[in-house]
């Protein structure tokens, strides 16, 4: 497919958000104006990258939460950062956002023959290898020469997202167990692995297999259709907000917490679990 731009690829954005983008844009030119905020002035891309991750780390949380007021607020604060690094970029000679846009405006038609063009998939399980093929080919055609499945995978990817990123990439070229039993006995093999390494008391091997074990389990949670990272972060707000309820109740009681048994603790933390399923 060419690289022409499609404006008929999709509804345009409404009035209201062409009108929220140009303030937005005129609040950045007035900050970064010679007589604008000192410290906006001062930045570059190069400065702005650990914002933009944590702008991107809370609006994921606030998407998680499931609270509009905090989706609104730090939805808006990531397209702050992304039009900033835009006109910082288009300053400096770079590309604009403008080009970004349509560079992926660009992509998303190219990568969605199915949509756009007369390609036909049998299935997901198809349509997502091809994703793969072509994502290869434009690699191919930018930097010349063959590119390998995992020359897109970001360094800077937590380490659980990383790991469902390597089983989704290696399943769509095919390198895969095909039942999810085998899967299973992967996950069970590891911890045996795991098991006889704590027994040896070799911290290498502990460390190894341990890794393995978190490995083979994000593998058969993807076949589940189970994000890893999404889940244990779910796991740990349950946690948390068990754990906060255990210390409300006793401080009402008034008892230390720290100075409970563990037997207590666990009382507490049952009453907290009941709490849960009644709310």
């Amino acid at each position: 497919m060419s690289e022409q731009h499609h404006p008929e690829a999709g509804a345009s954005a409404s009035p209201d958000t062409h009108s929220a983008l140009d303030r937005l844009n005129s609040v950045i030119d007035r900050l970064i104006a010679p007589d604008g905020c000192p410290w906006d002035r001062e930045q570059t891309p190069q400065s702005l990258t650990e914002y933009l991750v944590e702008e991107c780390h809370e609006l994921v949380d606030a998407i998680r939460s499931g609270k509009a007021s905090d989706v609104c607020e730090e939805l808006g604060d990531v397209a702050f950062q992304l039009l900033f690094l835009g006109r910082l970029f288009a300053d400096q000679g770079g590309p604009s956002l403008a080009d970004a846009l349509n560079a992926s405006a660009d992509k998303m038609i190219r990568r969605h023959p199915h949509v756009f063009g007369d390609t036909a998939y049998s299935d997901r399980d198809a349509q997502l290898k091809d994703w793969e093929r072509i994502k290869r080919e434009e690699k191919a055609a930018d930097q010349g020469g063959p590119k390998g499945t995992y020359d897109s995978l970001p360094r800077g990817l937590p380490p659980l997202t990383k790991a469902y990123r390597i089983h989704a990439k290696a399943a769509r070229v095919g390198f895969t167990w095909t039942e999810d039993e085998e899967a299973e006995r992967q996950v069970e093999a590891e911890w045996l692995e795991f098991l006889d390494a704590l027994a040896a008391g070799d911290e290498a091997a502990i460390a190894h297999e341990f890794g393995d074990h978190l490995f083979s389990l994000v593998e058969l949670g993807r076949r589940k259709g189970l994000k890893a990272a999404a889940v244990l972060d779910e796991t740990n707000r349950r946690f948390l907000a068990r754990f906060e309820r255990m210390e409300e109740l006793a401080r009402e009681r008034g008892l230390s917490f720290p100075d409970l048994s563990l037997d207590d603790k666990d009382e507490l933390w049952n009453e907290a679990k009941a709490d849960e399923t009644k709310a």
